[in-house]
């Protein structure tokens, strides 16, 4: 096995679309994971920007 097919099975891995805070399956997550390098969805980065404890 190559570099470059762990490197895909590893990019496979991170955009299982689940988040990190929730845990539920959503599309936004890798949305998310390419825009700011976080694995969270629509919703938990809405209340993170709202309430940023």
């Amino acid at each position: 096995m190559t570099n470059k097919n762990i490197d895909i099975e590893n990019f496979d891995q991170e955009l299982d679309n689940i988040c990190e805070e929730c845990l539920n399956k959503d599309e936004s997550v890798s949305q998310n994971l390419i825009l700011m390098g976080y694995k969270i969805c629509k919703s938990c980065r809405i209340s993170k920007t709202i309430f940023p404890i």
